[in-house]
């Protein structure tokens, strides 16, 4: 018992010797102490320490060798922090002062993997996907052979999806609450904008339920066009989806508005 004692005080006096060189280097004036302590941080991923002397090296000698890769590990240190929006200031900022760097490409594609992973869930705003999508494709046209095509490709395939998949839950909630008109301009409008999504059954299923209840509550004015409106995207799921699971339920509608003409 009294051995384990002795080796936790040891322990706590080996970080307390640890802490206390730490903030000795970083009050220090030595810059050369500095950049290899920083290093050392760096290479043990002490991330968060080794960012406040990467700061001072880089403040210190900005234009210097050791100066540049301070301000690149500035940038890699808050991305694997997962801080991404500073790291994408850091990574976005590097590209800029240091323009003849051979580091640029990959920076860049550091940056911007920054903005995709600040892409929310697909259940909420969407415009940092958006700028997300933007931010790859810029990369893209920056450097079209670069070695990382196949995986941007795949990136932007997968925000492309979360778009869509926002999109469609636009559709089925206004289905839902029985926004009916609402339901059916917005399957309309996605059916338009996605004709290869995996969602184009369910959609184009929902349009025309929606299109029955909406022509059903109508006044009397605009029944007659609504019921037409909704023959016709009957006749066009069918003719796309001859087996659709959702066609039975679709042909009661249209015996329903058969017997109300």
């Amino acid at each position: 018992m009294r051995e384990n004692w002795i080796y936790i005080g040891a322990f706590v006096c080996l970080i307390f010797a640890s802490c206390s060189n730490y903030n000795r280097i970083v009050k220090g004036d030595n810059y050369a102490e500095k950049f290899d302590l920083a290093n050392s941080l760096y290479d043990e991923a002490e991330y968060l320490r080794s960012i406040v002397l990467y700061e001072q090296i880089y403040q210190h000698s900005p234009k210097s060798g050791e100066g540049e890769l301070a301000y690149y590990r500035l940038g890699q240190s808050y991305y694997n922090s997962e801080d991404y929006y500073m790291a994408a200031y850091y990574l976005s900022s590097y590209v800029q002062r240091f323009p003849y760097s051979n580091k640029n490409e990959d920076v860049m594609f550091l940056a911007a993997l920054c903005n995709v992973n600040n892409s929310p869930q697909a259940s909420l705003d969407q415009t940092e996907t958006n700028e997300a999508i933007n931010s790859v494709q810029l990369f893209i046209d920056r450097y079209p052979n670069t070695k990382y095509l196949d995986s941007c490709n795949q990136i932007i395939d997968r925000l492309r999806f979360k778009l869509e998949t926002k999109d469609y839950t636009h559709v089925t909630l206004y289905a839902k609450t029985e926004k009916y008109r609402a339901a059916v301009s917005s399957a309309s409008i996605f059916l338009e904008k996605y004709p290869g999504s995996v969602y184009t059954e369910e959609v184009y299923y929902l349009m025309v339920k929606n299109s029955y209840f909406l022509a059903m509550n109508s006044v009397e004015s605009k029944k007659s066009q609504r019921i037409e409106d909704t023959y016709e995207r009957m006749r066009n799921f069918e003719a796309v989806f001859k087996d659709s699971k959702y066609r039975k339920e679709l042909n009661t509608y249209i015996i329903r508005l058969e017997t109300k003409e």
